[in-house]
């Protein structure tokens, strides 16, 4: 493995630049000001294949989590581990404090984590092909952002869950980026989008955003079109 070493006085965070599952993490750790450290794993060479990752996250996948001053295991699953961020960093909380309001907020989380993104990441598409690749992506994002405008119209405030940012936030923005990159039309889903809009302008969003990454290629670091490679 080629890349930096982890830090022993911040947290690491095993991550590749455009991949939706790491991007949600770095929001948890901006959003609730934690400073750490980032090694990047390159999907696109297959790093996370090597034997090396693998002995990190069994599943070759990005992220895995690794705590300060810790010899591991890391922690690994992009959800659990903001649960396990919100629950040892409780500032900025990232759920809401009644049982019902979590619930809710949980449920938008799934739709996304579950049922939307994973049928349209890596290792689906490659088993798909490139000839079916951008009809597969264009029929399951459709139909999965259709499904969750529809429980954006019940919860929606300012963001997804009323007017306080949750992880409902950080699971949707990095899923609107697929959409934009695979030539959804976004308009379609005008709650996504007001919410998208509001939060692209919190600095924290800004410093997550893939464009603001170590390993992000130089010539992806302008507003130039992003070409798909199938990474979601």
């Amino acid at each position: 493995m080629t890349t930096q070493p982890p830090s022993s006085s911040h947290p690491t965070l095993y991550s590749f630049y455009r991949s939706s599952c790491a991007w949600r993490v770095r929001l948890g750790l901006h959003l609730k000001n934690i400073s750490f450290t980032t090694r990047p794993i390159n999907l696109l060479t297959e790093e996370n294949k090597s034997p090396e990752y693998k002995a990190v996250q069994p599943f070759g996948a990005v992220p895995a989590f690794l705590e300060a001053n810790s010899q591991g295991p890391a922690l690994v699953e992009s959800v659990a581990i903001l649960e396990y961020l919100d629950e040892t960093r409780p500032e900025f909380p990232l759920l809401p404090k009644d049982p019902t309001g979590r619930a809710v907020v949980r449920a938008l989380v799934e739709a996304i984590a579950m049922d939307i993104q994973p049928v349209c990441s890596m290792r689906i598409l490659k088993y798909i092909g490139k000839d079916k690749e951008a009809e597969w992506v264009s029929h399951f994002l459709k139909e999965g952002f259709a499904a969750f405008e529809k429980l954006l119209e019940k919860t929606a405030g300012k963001y997804s869950y009323g007017d306080s940012i949750t992880m409902a936030d950080l699971l949707l923005v990095p899923q609107f980026y697929n959409g934009v990159r695979f030539a959804v039309d976004m308009s379609m889903y005008p709650i996504m989008s007001r919410i998208n809009s509001e939060l692209e302008a919190v600095p924290a969003f800004q410093a997550a955003h893939p464009t603001q990454q170590p390993d992000c290629p130089p010539e992806q670091r302008t507003d130039a079109p992003q070409t798909r490679t199938g990474i979601c």
